[in-house]
């Protein structure tokens, strides 16, 4: 893999790379003003987003934390969900919204443990504790602020979030003093975002003033005022690259998610750098001999994720989150005119999972008489779950003999009963796989 991106964990000092967010107060929004903002500022170009709502009510929180989830649900960007805390169920429902790292208010926290029981479960780094900076510009109130953000430190949050940001002579001598990330909330009201993000200590801005603008040119800005900013980076020159006669490399393009190939295009060292500056996948055109960004004129963007080069050096994989289909005729791929195909026998695990859950889909949109899936979903979900446990004692008694067919089938039968229950819960695969992978 000859793309990286930077991670948090290199953030002091000359490496530091600094992150734009935009943040997202939700309390007494409407779920498609959310939405919409939060495709906003992914399109835009932010490094990640800030979810936040506190009114503490159990109910409000079951609702905000499904929202999020919905809102979320096709983001190809990282984000962080800030919550009330009462107990650590609290702090488990908001990662299950596929969120990066969960803030939990320290003011007013009444179970200090919860951070503790929270960082065992979930790594340190994925716990940012927010505390209020308001009284900080007086010494009491610094050393108060100081205390409770050492507390939160000292039970394993690995992060630290910090509103009502005063920047003063004892703020910035402070931040300097701070062995963990810190990300500063704030508004752009009083303090301008070139002396947040210059301010030694500071790794993050999480702003709402970027609204409606582009965030990718402020950050060109940053940079060019000597602000490190986070960008990706690629660890091989193209001087390095196996190139054509005319300096072009081929880029076989593919859905990070599905695996899809969606097209072939080619590169030259200029859009492959530019590409690597701004994130979305700009190519050279042959035909029109100049730079193309892919998406400019019909907003079918399609973003980075990965770039690999092959063993020979002269191809480029570029895994990619696609906005829209990537050919000009319509389709997800450019490749939808059939020559020929075997049978589909060689289908991966995911493929043969994500098309029985695509059926079990259809018979609940379309019942058919006599369909044993239309008989479940007539009985509902408690003899979904009858189903479910039979099944699973199946296994446990297939498995104590010594042949392994028995056990196979056994298992086939679970997994459709599973993806079944998937469907009533209105869980589907990319939910499993995601949780799994914050578990890695």
């Amino acid at each position: 893999m000859y793309l990286k991106r930077f991670s948090g964990k290199v953030w002091k000092g000359e490496s530091m790379r600094k992150k734009l967010f935009a943040y997202i107060n939700t309390e007494s929004e409407f779920e498609e003003n959310v939405a919409e903002a939060v495709n906003r500022y992914f399109l835009n170009g932010a490094d990640g987003l800030f979810l936040y709502s506190y009114i503490s009510g159990d109910a409000y929180k079951e609702e905000f934390f499904h929202m999020i989830k919905r809102v979320t649900q096709e983001l190809a960007l990282p984000y962080y969900v800030g919550c009330h805390v009462a107990r650590f169920e609290d702090v488990k429902k908001a990662f299950y919204t596929g969120a990066s790292a969960v803030v939990i208010p320290i003011d007013g926290l009444e179970d200090w443990e919860v951070i503790r029981e929270s960082v065992d479960r979930f790594g340190s780094e994925k716990i940012i504790a927010e505390l209020n900076a308001a009284k900080a510009d007086t010494e009491e109130g610094l050393a108060a602020l100081s205390a409770r953000a050492a507390k939160a430190c000292g039970m394993g949050a690995g992060g630290l979030l910090f509103k009502h940001v005063t920047l003063g002579p004892r703020m910035t001598a402070y931040l300097k003093t701070l062995e963990v990330p810190v990300m500063v909330r704030d508004s752009l009201v009083r303090n301008s975002v070139e002396e947040l993000l210059s301010t030694e200590g500071v790794s993050a801005l999480a702003t709402n003033y970027y609204k409606n603008k582009d965030i990718r040119r402020v950050k060109e800005n940053l940079t060019f005022s000597g602000i490190n900013m986070y960008h990706l980076e690629s660890s091989l020159p193209f001087s390095e690259f196996k190139k054509d006669e005319n300096g072009l490399v081929p880029v076989i393009v593919q859905d990070y998610r599905s695996n899809e190939v969606l097209m072939l295009a080619y590169m030259n060292e200029e859009s492959y750098n530019k590409t690597i500056e701004d994130g979305r996948m700009i190519y050279y055109s042959r035909s029109r001999k100049e730079l193309w960004l892919k998406g400019e004129t019909s907003g079918n963007y399609q973003y980075v994720k990965s770039l690999a080069l092959d063993c020979d050096r002269d191809t480029i994989l570029a895994r990619v989150y696609p906005v829209g289909p990537a050919c000009h005729t319509g389709h997800t791929s450019c490749f939808f005119t059939g020559l020929t195909e075997q049978s589909r026998e060689g289908l991966t695990p995911q493929e043969v999972l994500e098309e029985l859950y695509a059926t079990i889909i259809d018979r609940k949109a379309h019942p058919k008489e006599g369909s044993y899936t239309n008989y479940l979903f007539e009985k509902g979900i408690d003899k979904i779950l009858k189903k479910c446990g039979e099944e699973a004692a199946e296994i446990i008694i297939a498995a104590k003999n010594p042949e392994a067919e028995e056990l196979k089938y056994e298992i086939a039968d679970f997994l459709y009963h599973l993806s079944v229950l998937m469907v009533e819960c209105g869980l589907n695969w990319d939910d499993v796989m995601t949780e799994l992978a914050h578990r890695r």
